[in-house]
């Protein structure tokens, strides 16, 4: 069973400036969590027990958010504020540990993931999670990261999530090509390659790879031998590559919908649509929506 994930949380956040200028951009909220707890909430209903930070010094506020804060606990306590002590406390579940590891230069991706070689080690498979993308899967049992790792399970082909986009948009996106017989929804098949951001006209397929990765520990001896790519950066994409040439990598095809949160624009749609359902503020958030589409 894979139980181990890692959340790439190190860098700067451009895309989100400037309101990542001063906290982590994945601490930037959706409704009344940041974008991070959403990520590792979705990590834990998969089955995932150690969440595996590569964090940076100046992301202390990622390491705080999922820590124990007793004093504050305590005040709530003698004040009787139950409900929201349990709400906090139930940030980490008491059988998740949540370890961090450091980044100390932005070499991109893949040397991201690489930090992680020690805690992961490289006889056991994991899951990489980018915090960017948010997974909304409600009502979906297993959620699409359990279905994945259980596509892993039963393949032992590393596992790359897919999302369909419109064909008028794949130039926007990594498109994975599956010589033409694409997989339903839930289901997974091999990749003969990735086409980054290819023309409308050239894209072999409209699915394409959303941050979700299942891969062996096999993949850090190739990140460690992979020089630097695009961008001087070693690239994550250039060591799956190797893997999908030596024993196959497959792409698994989402059920649910994401929000890229590091663009503005997806941002305010995951509030919309997080917001709606919320069990606390759902229903007042609906009534301002439609005031405020009355006035348009």
């Amino acid at each position: 069973m894979i139980n181990k994930a890692v959340l790439p949380v190190a860098g700067f956040g451009t895309r989100c400036l400037p309101a990542s200028k001063a906290i982590p951009k994945e601490m930037i909220t959706i409704v009344d969590r940041p974008v991070i707890q959403y990520v590792v909430q979705e990590a834990v209903a998969a089955g995932i027990r150690d969440i595996v930070l590569v964090t940076h010094g100046t992301k202390s506020a990622i390491e705080n958010h999922f820590d124990k804060h007793f004093e504050l606990e305590a005040s709530l306590e003698a004040k009787g504020k139950t409900e929201l002590l349990e709400e906090l406390r139930s940030i980490v579940p008491a059988d998740v540990n949540i370890i961090s590891v450091r980044q100390p230069e932005p070499l991109g991706l893949g040397h991201a993931v690489l930090c992680a070689r020690p805690v992961v080690g490289d006889d056991e498979p994991f899951a990489v999670l980018l915090p960017d993308v948010l997974v909304d899967d409600e009502g979906i049992e297993p959620n699409d990261l359990g279905g994945m790792i259980a596509s892993f399970e039963a393949s032992h082909h590393s596992q790359l999530m897919v999302e369909e986009v419109p064909h008028d948009m794949v130039h926007k996106y990594g498109i994975v090509d599956t010589g033409g017989e694409l997989p339903g929804p839930g289901e997974s098949r091999p990749i003969a390659g990735v086409v980054e951001k290819p023309p409308v006209d050239e894209a072999p397929s409209n699915l394409a790879v959303i941050g979700r990765y299942v891969l062996p520990g096999r993949i850090f001896s190739l990140l460690a031998d992979t020089p630097p790519g695009a961008g001087n950066e070693i690239q994550l994409t250039d060591a799956i590559e190797t893997l999908r040439r030596e024993e196959g990598v497959d792409a698994w095809r989402m059920r649910g919908k994401t929000y890229d949160c590091g663009h503005q624009l997806g941002y305010l749609e995951a509030i919309l649509a997080y917001g709606r359902r919320h069990a606390r503020y759902g229903q007042g958030f609906r009534e301002l929506l439609t005031r405020y589409a009355g006035e348009e």
